[in-house]
């Protein structure tokens, strides 16, 4: 998917060429590269052969600017669609295999299911991780999420989920209910097994 530039992005490169957001030569640069991919792999040729006024100087300077950004650019989840709960296992059991505490993580998706971010919202002892969902929340609002879905791990390697789990499961999607955010799906991974609290049936308020 095309990403516009973000004023946030075309503010700090201006900035670091010593440029005016509006100057002639930054409104040049972001007509003849205006998605953030394209300016990103930008090279010193094509800004000489494509900007007036850019010499190889300033080509240089824009370059290394760029190479700056990108090198502190936060690495994109490739577009993933969650079609069920073996798609987030897959997903995030790699990562916590070997972790010795609980870890929170929730995954943000679009209407389509497709994961827009994924963020470890809390990290817990061997057995317990306490969990907040005006966090849980916040992280959502912040990525317009449509709907979120809920990983944490159990290190003894068991996924059963205790009674605190259903009940922060509960009471995520209770808070999701008010603010129009679903919470889908509850993912327990334990040694090489997950459990669903979906699947389980466990995912309802009225129970």
């Amino acid at each position: 998917m095309s990403e516009q530039i973000p004023y946030e992005f075309r503010r700090l490169l201006a900035d670091s060429l010593c440029e005016k957001p509006g100057s002639y030569i930054m409104e040049q640069l972001f007509s003849v590269f205006p998605r953030t991919e394209d300016l990103i792999e930008a090279t010193e040729q094509e800004l000489t052969a494509s900007i007036k006024g850019v010499g190889n100087i300033k080509a240089r300077q824009i370059v290394a600017a760029l190479s700056l950004a990108r090198s502190l650019m936060p690495p994109k989840l490739p577009s993933y669609k969650i079609c069920s709960p073996a798609d987030v296992y897959r997903l995030v059991e790699p990562e916590l295999r070997y972790a010795k505490r609980e870890h929170f993580i929730c995954l943000f998706l679009n209407t389509k299911n497709v994961i827009i971010a994924k963020e470890l919202i809390a990290l817990g002892s061997l057995n317990a991780c306490i969990v907040h969902p005006r966090e849980v929340f916040r992280q959502a609002i912040k990525r317009c999420s449509a709907s979120i879905i809920c990983v944490h791990n159990h290190p003894s390697g068991n996924p059963e989920p205790s009674p605190e789990d259903v009940e922060i499961t509960k009471r995520l999607m209770s808070a999701g209910t008010i603010i129009g955010i679903d919470v889908l799906d509850h993912v327990i991974i334990g040694d090489q097994r997950y459990i669903s609290l979906t699947e389980r049936g466990l995912m309802s308020l009225t129970h």
